[in-house]
């Protein structure tokens, strides 16, 4: 049974280390996880290795198993999925999902891990966290039968709201993006796509999530009158300027922000582990393989980190694998 364990901190901003980490004996009503797969969520990560969180925001932004404070040293991440060594007999040999950072062992309360379905890879679940940030997204949103939809920014949460959009009755999506590669993402996921200055407009609604100014203005001047965007970039430290003096006012358009750490006030009545499970469920669909667009053993991920913050590295979801633990 494993014991001991190796984490991704960050040891200062734009330097990442392996640190050895010894794991205490799960209690009654934890779990001993050993963990096959996580997710870079790019985003996100590569602000959060920049050193790039707002002060005002180290709060807001702490995920639920972090070490350490922002801008660093601090251990950070919330997509991984692994095996139970240890813990309550209905959990032991399942394959469960946790909102932990990178760690090739960890032990957490029972109730923090969800139990992947069997129909669902276990590469494919450490898609669930975003997933879930697009569930929420669309329980905001609340398209209708019939609307025209545009998603800006083709990157794991736009895309994620892409797939799940593609099987609403007679809503029409196409995903937006200035990389055209992203047009067999688009593909794969059943949606149009279009370079920004192709995108078609009069949508009845945008969602935003190229984490751009371009691109939020682009999504204000493809609505309808009384069309909304629905923001869910998060920008970091950067400041964000729009053009607000042409027909945002005559055309009555809304701005509204998503954002997953609170479950939409449309579904009060369901809880975190409920869209959570929610999401691992939809995960079902070989549709979302397409995000998962490189892989990389736990070993090199200071490196691959390093690469994804600089650009070197194009990915969606690139996938953490810890074979070697």
């Amino acid at each position: 049974m494993t014991r001991d364990a190796r984490a991704f901190w960050l040891r200062a901003p734009g330097e990442g280390e392996l640190r050895p980490v010894d794991l205490p004996p799960p209690g009654p009503d934890e779990v001993l996880v050993r963990t096959r797969f996580s997710g870079v969520s790019r985003g996100t990560e590569t602000l959060v290795f920049a050193g790039r969180v707002p002060a005002d925001q180290h709060a807001a932004m702490r995920a639920p198993y972090q070490e350490g404070d922002f801008p660093a040293p601090v251990k950070y991440g919330y997509l991984s999925v692994g095996t139970v060594e240890a813990g309550p007999d209905a959990l032991l040999g399942r394959t469960v999902f946790c909102l932990y950072p990178h760690q090739s062992a960890y032990v957490v309360p029972a109730d923090a891990v969800v139990v992947v379905p069997e129909r669902v890879p276990a590469a494919r679940a450490v898609l669930a966290g975003t997933v879930e940030t697009a569930v929420n997204a669309l329980w905001d949103a609340a398209p209708l039968v019939g609307d025209r939809v545009t998603v800006i920014g083709g990157g794991m949460v736009g895309c994620c709201v892409a797939a799940l959009l593609a099987g609403f009755p007679g809503v029409r999506v196409e995903l937006v993006d200035a990389d055209p590669a992203r047009a067999g993402v688009a593909a794969a996921l059943g949606v149009d796509f279009a370079l920004p200055a192709d995108a078609v407009g009069e949508r009845d609604m945008v969602v935003h999530a190229s984490a751009t100014a371009a691109g939020l203005q682009r999504g204000l001047d493809l609505l309808r009158p009384e069309g909304t965007v629905l923001e869910l970039s998060w920008y970091g430290d950067r400041p964000v300027i729009l053009a607000l003096g042409g027909a945002f006012h005559s055309r009555r358009l809304t701005i509204r922000s998503s954002q997953v750490g609170t479950v939409s006030p449309r579904r009060a009545d369901r809880s975190y582990a409920d869209r959570l499970a929610l999401a691992l469920d939809l995960l079902a669909d070989p549709a979302f393989d397409a995000l998962l667009t490189g892989r990389s053993r736990f070993a090199d991920l200071p490196d691959v980190l390093a690469r994804l913050a600089s650009g070197r590295l194009s990915a969606l979801c690139h996938l953490i694998t810890y074979d070697e633990e």
